[in-house]
């Protein structure tokens, strides 16, 4: 009866150590998740995305200008609203792929060159 006892409280004793790991591991996730979203929200991320954004913006702007095309122009051409590439030139939102694709159509470059000047690279690079 003695043995039994003893073996009963150590499987107990070891469920209990397990459940206070997998806790702790539980309590580690949630503090990661939490410290992630902190990062992501956080105002240097923003004003980073914000300058990719209002740079993406020139790119388009600059190229818009140099083929000497209005934003009435290029909405049209793309089927989307003047308001859209305003936003798209000011940096308060983004085109999305197809139309940054078809920009680069549209001014005669390709949708890499637009990505690289974003990213401040040349040809010569």
């Amino acid at each position: 009866m003695h043995f039994s006892f003893s073996t009963t409280l150590f499987a107990i004793l070891i469920v209990i150590v397990n459940l206070a790991l997998l806790a702790g591991l539980i309590y580690l996730l949630v503090l990661a998740v939490r410290a992630l979203r902190i990062y992501i929200h956080s105002k240097e991320t923003r004003q980073q995305k914000e300058a990719v954004r209002r740079t993406l913006g020139e790119v388009i702007k600059a190229h818009r200008q140099r083929c000497q095309m209005t934003q009435e122009f290029v909405a049209e051409s793309l089927g989307v609203s003047r308001q859209a590439v305003s936003k798209w030139e000011m940096g308060t939102s983004e085109p999305s792929t197809s139309n940054l694709m078809a920009l680069a159509q549209l001014f005669g470059v390709t949708a890499e060159e637009l990505l690289r000047e974003v990213a401040g690279e040349t040809e010569n690079e």
